[in-house]
């Protein structure tokens, strides 16, 4: 039975990740084929739906608590495994910005911890509503758009923000600060992460009174081997250009196989993550802050992160030589 739990758990996960990288190409390129077949009343009836719900994505989603409990993620979390480290309370009586750290290749484990309920979120932050925030392209893919609403992501737009943070208190957006460029820095062992010329997140936690909260993600890296190009270099210069183009940034990179562990594949490797959720900082509202007040919130982020890392780096691991890098 053990042995039949791996494979079951391999696979949990292996799902996963094929339907982050391919479901939504899959059912675009599906919906496309069943229009010249018998069977176009079924693209033209999804499309009228997807164009009628075309905002939804940007009024908080659809989130599904049946589909975030779903058995499945607990194979996932506890595949490599994951686990969620309270280290204060956040009243439900208040908003919070949750600052994600640090973005990783597949973001596994701001997933596990805010989409699903597999690492107990919910009790452990008993009536807040967590939101994870992505890539607002990927909510224009069809059907892909339906799952990440069922699991509480949301757009990482302006628009989508304001809406889900008016609608508290109760409400915790998680917004992997980093983004796609911080993605092509991740390595094993490696912790750094783009913070500091990045203040949207805190301009919107003041404009709504939201407190900051930093989160960050031990082992996040340290799931795929990723192929890194030096600086200047034509294959560099061509993943940064399409990263400005599209937002989403083209990685190399390798786990270990399904079948095989030994050989390379797109699993990711099964290093154990930790997802800490820092202390609040009490984030006065103004709806039109300055840019000092900015400065200053940013720096209090950045000084608590610096924190939080220090704390908890030796349970999770790391060596007392081992610094967060923020670029």
């Amino acid at each position: 039975m053990p042995a039949l739990r791996k494979h079951l758990e391999a696979l949990s996960v292996f799902q996963w990740v094929l339907t982050f990288l391919f479901f939504g190409l899959f059912f675009s390129a599906l919906l496309l084929f069943l229009l010249f077949t018998s069977f176009w009343p079924v693209s033209v009836l999804y499309f009228a739906w997807w164009v009628a719900d075309w905002d939804t994505p940007q009024r908080g989603g659809r989130p599904s608590d049946w589909m975030r409990r779903w058995r499945v993620w607990e194979l996932h979390r506890d595949y490599f495994p994951i686990k969620l480290v309270k280290t204060a309370e956040l009243p439900p009586s208040r908003n919070f910005v949750l600052g994600a750290h640090p973005h990783g290749i597949i973001c596994a484990g701001a997933f596990s911890a805010f989409c699903t309920e597999a690492t107990g979120f919910s009790r452990l932050f008993p009536g807040l509503r967590p939101h994870l925030a992505l890539l607002a392209g990927l909510f224009h893919l069809p059907v892909y758009r339906e799952y990440m609403m069922s699991s509480g992501m949301i757009p990482v737009s302006k628009a989508s923000l304001d809406f889900v943070l008016r609608g508290g208190p109760g409400q915790a957006v998680a917004i992997v600060v980093g983004g796609a460029s911080e993605s092509l820095e991740g390595a094993p062992g490696e912790h750094r992460v783009r913070l500091r010329g990045r203040r949207g997140f805190v301009r919107l936690a003041l404009q709504h009174g939201a407190d900051l909260v930093p989160v960050y993600c031990f082992g996040e890296n340290d799931i795929f081997r990723q192929a890194r190009f030096r600086e200047g270099s034509l294959a560099r210069r061509l993943q940064v250009r399409f990263k400005q183009l599209t937002g989403f940034a083209p990685c190399l990179f390798a786990g270990r196989g399904l079948l095989c562990p030994r050989l390379p594949g797109i699993l990711p490797l099964n290093a154990p993550l930790t997802v800490v959720v820092g202390k609040p900082i009490p984030v006065p509202r103004r709806p039109d802050p300055s840019e000092e007040e900015v400065s200053e919130f940013h720096a209090r982020y950045v000084a608590a992160l610096q924190e939080l890392f220090e704390a908890h780096k030796g349970s999770c691991g790391l060596a007392p030589s081992d610094h967060l890098a923020i670029d």
